[in-house]
């Protein structure tokens, strides 16, 4: 017979929802949220006590009852038990416990755990973005910096997987360069919205109590209320905004790691990992392999993968405050910028330390006959024919070349001088010299001076550029945290003034 005691359905938490959900919600923000509730509960306290809200004895004894509890409490060794329902509920227990149920009850006055929230995930996405900025930021740099050391620098540059012209590794570089420039733009422009404070909108509507929104924003290191009340706790674009901007990241970082692969394997040959960032077969003794290459291309999936997780989540969701985009949501995104930290430290190590291998280089030069571009513009310019009239001289003379195994350099004047003479009706200008340097890799590069092209002088002027955009991303991060530093000196000096500790 059943035992209505055996499930009792009046007491809460019921034992299964405290397992599964306010459990693992405690114990994610005991882990994750803990200083961002107290810097909250810090700023709120001073405002109440500044706009007139609370009395200065009230304050005060409200603010040495938090100090208490942050010298008493220990948040990693707190264990759930269920006699609260959350993190927020534990502090005014605590409170309340040490002031009175009337006096420990009146910090939360004028604020909800809506505003609360977001205001927490916030601070927690802020701290994140800011990492991801910095450790981005340094891969640019390297990146810059090899670019600017590999600036002439031969490789095989490819299309649909084949050898399609000659460029530098610096040149290759400078596109990447761009791309993550960009990529770090997006990030400082999805912290724009993070750093919009919630706190003052409430549970939806603001207060009829004087609070002042402004001077919370300032006191937690935003730049600004947000100012619609209920966008405050409905609007989920800073966390779309920031994971969009992520997955970006790690996205075209990915296509850069593809090229790394293929780079490295024994075919193409062109990039040279040093042996610090190698390991060796466990059975075959003659195996070099870049692993790091592997593991920056798992990694990155791995944080495209949890990104787009986090903005799935959000498709769908009702136009209000809801759970789907809180703590366990937050935590679990938080693990997507865990592995990008990864990647971007290893990339940043490993472009520092590659190098091309110059002999691989000339030699996939050689058997693939791909400065024949110019070969026809050449012709177009010099021997004044039309580009489909080069182009077929030039086509012959590569099938030749390459039918025989042979360089275009060395063996390609003889095929070359009877194309020209079937295709033009007449005898070429160019002797062997002429051809000869047409026909090298240097030549090929040095004549691409055009804007963005990968010759001496446009990407000089180009890397000089990328420098000026690298030092405005340095200040601009330099100047978000000086302010957030001020913020926190300027909370914790008000705070203890009201303990008459200033």
């Amino acid at each position: 017979m059943h035992n209505p005691a055996q499930n009792d359905t009046t007491k809460f938490p019921d034992p299964v929802y405290k397992e599964t959900v306010l459990k693992p919600l405690f114990d994610e923000a005991k882990m994750h949220f803990a200083e961002g509730f107290k810097a909250i509960d810090r700023a709120h306290l001073v405002m109440l006590h500044e706009t007139g809200i609370l009395t200065a004895d009230q304050a005060g004894k409200i603010a040495e009852a938090l100090a208490a509890i942050d010298a008493e409490v220990d948040p990693a060794a707190l264990e759930y038990t269920g006699e609260v329902e959350d993190f927020f509920f534990l502090i005014e227990k605590e409170l309340k416990a040490r002031l009175g149920p009337d006096l420990g009850g009146r910090l939360h006055t004028a604020r909800s755990r809506n505003d609360i929230d977001h205001t927490l995930f916030k601070l927690g996405l802020r701290a994140h973005i800011d990492v991801a900025i910095e450790k981005a930021t340094a891969l640019l740099a390297a990146m810059i910096d090899t670019a600017e050391r590999e600036k002439a620098t031969l490789i095989v540059a490819y299309t649909h997987g084949q050898p399609a012209q000659p460029t530098t590794f610096g040149h290759y570089l400078s596109a990447a360069i761009e791309v993550l420039s960009r990529d770090i733009a997006r990030l400082f422009e999805a912290r724009k919205t993070v750093d919009l404070s919630p706190m003052g909108a409430a549970a939806i509507t603001t207060s009829g109590f004087p609070i002042d929104r402004h001077l919370m924003a300032e006191l937690l290191g935003f730049s600004a209320p947000l100012q619609n009340s209920y966008s405050c706790i409905a609007a989920v674009d800073y966390i779309t905004g920031t994971y969009s901007a992520l997955e970006l990241l790690f996205l075209h970082l990915g296509r850069l790691i593809q090229d790394f692969q293929v780079w490295t394997s024994f075919e193409v040959g062109q990039l040279y990992v040093p042996n610090a960032l190698v390991q060796i077969s466990s059975i075959m003794p003659q195996k070099r392999n870049p692993v790091p290459i592997e593991h920056m291309r798992h990694l990155a999936s791995q944080t495209v993968g949890r990104a787009q997780t986090v903005l799935t989540i959000m498709h769908n969701t009702p136009f209000t405050d809801m759970n789907d985009s809180e703590g366990e949501t937050q935590a679990m995104g938080y693990q997507a910028f865990d592995a990008g930290y990864r990647v971007l430290d290893l990339m940043a190590s490993l472009i520092a330390a590659v190098s091309i291998n110059g002999e691989r280089v000339a030699a996939n030069l050689d058997r693939s006959c791909i400065t024949i571009t110019e070969l026809a513009d050449s012709l177009v310019r010099r021997e004044q024919l039309s580009f489909r009239q080069a182009h077929e001289i030039a086509a012959d003379v590569a099938r030749a070349v390459v039918a025989a195994g042979g360089a275009l350099a060395s063996d390609g004047f003889g095929t070359f001088r009877k194309a020209f003479a079937a295709h033009a009706g007449r005898e070429s200008t160019l002797d062997e010299a002429a051809f000869r340097e047409i026909v090298s890799p240097e030549y090929f590069v040095r004549v691409r001076a055009r804007y963005g092209g990968p010759a001496e002088e446009p990407l000089g002027n180009a890397i000089a550029g990328y420098r000026e955009t690298l030092e405005g991303f340095r200040g601009a991060a330099g100047k978000q945290a000086a302010h957030l530093t001020d913020a926190t000196r300027i909370r914790n000096e008000r705070f203890n003034r009201l303990r008459g500790k200033a």
